[in-house]
């Protein structure tokens, strides 16, 4: 039997050292690619997980909902607006008490109009819930949550289903009517400009001298 030469034994040991080493590296890959989603999306993440039966196609979708969602113009809300949908908010509630049912059918047409408003494309529900979870990871459970009462059968939802309903909606509304846009304006660092008021006529100036020493006898 020939003698193997020692070089080829260094280049077969130095190729699977590589193989190795490229193994480790996408395997701490994937570990950080999971650790980031998770950070990212919360409970969606076991949500998509559970859909799709298989992590690596799960994984897949969130990143694809994250590239999709580059492609919107979203936009927060006007002064305005916030105002004008807490109005709507504040009637929603009202009605709730004559009709729940009603009440929480509004709550999910409003907040659809809210993600509308604020440059959200229009779709169904599965869409919706998955272009929020990108913005709003933390509460897409409440969309969901509130969006299954309304599935059901008509008349099959009791008073204390359609009022947890109504709390989901809450939290996701609160959660989304605090994206405004600010308009008072800022200095550079950061802080609120405060300008001072014009003085009152035939009012005087408080000066250094004026003001009261501090009392020096303790």
């Amino acid at each position: 039997m020939p003698a193997i030469d020692p070089l080829w034994i260094w280049i077969a040991v130095g190729a699977l050292a590589l193989i190795i080493v490229a193994g480790l590296i996408a395997r701490a890959s994937r570990l950080s690619r999971t650790a980031q989603l998770r950070d990212k999306f919360g409970a969606e993440y076991d949500h998509v997980v559970q859909e799709t039966g298989k992590r690596k196609q799960a994984e897949q979708e969130l990143l694809a909902r994250v590239d999709e969602a580059k492609r919107y113009d979203i936009r927060p809300f006007t002064l305005a607006e916030r105002d004008r949908f807490r109005s709507d908010w504040v009637m929603i509630e009202q009605r709730f008490i004559e009709r729940p049912t009603t009440a929480v059918v509004e709550a999910d047409e409003l907040v659809r109009e809210m993600m509308r408003v604020r440059g959200y494309p229009m779709g169904d529900f599965e869409k919706h819930a998955a272009q929020l979870s990108v913005t709003h990871p933390r509460v897409i459970e409440h969309y969901r949550a509130g969006h299954r009462v309304i599935g059901g059968t008509a008349g099959s939802n009791s008073t204390e289903d359609l009022r947890q309903a109504m709390l989901h909606y809450r939290a996701l509304f609160d959660e989304l009517v605090r994206d405004v846009k600010d308009d008072v304006p800022r200095n550079i660092a950061g802080a609120t400009e405060v300008r001072p008021s014009p003085p009152r006529p035939g009012h005087r100036a408080v000066r250094d001298e004026d003001r009261i020493p501090p009392d020096s006898s303790h």
